[in-house]
């Protein structure tokens, strides 16, 4: 039944069954004939389809809620038995939204140094699909915004306040300033991530408010792109803090600081709401509580 409900889960997530066999390892009638043998055991119609995927029934609509449910308890048995047997092991998948991937290291070193045997896969995606593939069953975590857009039902531990710089040459314009403000960043050509990522939002929001119109010159959903544009002495970007001080800026390169207002936003650690949680998921929330008490130096 296990195997039926992970059928079912990914052609609706894929909205194609041809997609879904290829991600599952199984040819398309394979997935097709275990889609129709749920369907067939719950007596409902969960797909709507003709020679084409068009959609979920309310009934599929409401099966797939449950089938989430389910699949996930079973992972994480399966796992927490494992752990009994053999101690932590595994992968663990986490996404990152692109500003938070300089904090992974102080969750993942610790954690290896704790648990050995387990695997991790650092993915960067924006808040919004972070959430998605938490609910898919595609992660086991992410990093990302808690207090900023609706989180739905996760649990969350906060990791590190936000905060805002212009990261600039000191040739360019504001470039020989202590600090700056939202209305003098909104008079620059800055390069941005795109607008995605949540963290464009927070910026073009700032900058409005101000009453500025950001109209980026260079966009990227990579904080390496924009890093590297601005290396050249010839682009700004808006970056946070941590970020811009985990990529060592020396001179001619300046972080100033962005005041009126000084932003700040909180980014922590989303887990699924589920109980039992898996054995690495409870350990990995564990470390970053830890983190959020007492945080290294290099991560302040």
């Amino acid at each position: 039944m296990i195997d039926k409900l992970e059928f079912f889960i990914t052609v609706a997530k894929e909205r194609s069954f041809s997609r879904a066999a290829e991600l599952c390892g199984v040819t398309q009638p394979t997935l097709s004939a275990g889609v129709k043998q749920l369907e067939d055991s719950l007596g409902v119609l969960l797909v709507n389809r003709s020679s084409r995927f068009h959609g979920l029934t309310a009934e599929g609509e409401r099966v797939l809620e449950w089938a989430k449910r389910i699949v996930a308890d079973a992972r994480a048995m399966r796992q927490e038995v494992r752990a009994l047997k053999e101690g932590l092991g595994g992968q663990l998948k986490i996404a990152a939204i692109p500003t938070a991937l300089t904090m992974i290291p102080a969750l993942t070193t610790p954690f290896r140094e704790k648990h050995p045997g387990v695997r991790f896969t650092i993915l960067t995606s924006s808040s919004t699909d972070i959430l998605s593939m938490l609910d898919n069953l595609e992660i086991d975590a992410g990093l990302t915004y808690l207090d900023n857009e609706p989180l739905g039902r996760v649990r969350t531990v906060p990791l590190f306040s936000e905060r805002y710089r212009l990261l600039t040459s000191t040739d360019n314009p504001l470039g020989n300033r202590d600090k700056v403000t939202w209305a003098d960043v909104g008079r620059i050509p800055l390069c941005l991530l795109t607008p995605d990522m949540q963290n464009r939002r927070i910026v073009e929001r700032l900058i409005r408010d101000a009453g500025g119109n950001p109209e980026p010159a260079l966009e990227s959903n990579s904080v390496i792109v924009l890093f590297a544009h601005v290396k050249t002495g010839r682009w700004a970007t808006i970056l946070p803090e941590k970020l811009a001080d985990s990529l060592r800026v020396t001179a001619p390169l300046r972080a100033i600081p962005i005041v009126e207002p000084e932003a700040v936003h909180e980014i922590g650690l989303v887990v699924p709401h589920r109980e039992p949680t898996i054995p690495q998921v409870a350990a990995l929330v564990l470390e970053a509580k830890k983190l959020a008490k007492n945080p290294s130096p290099a991560d302040l």
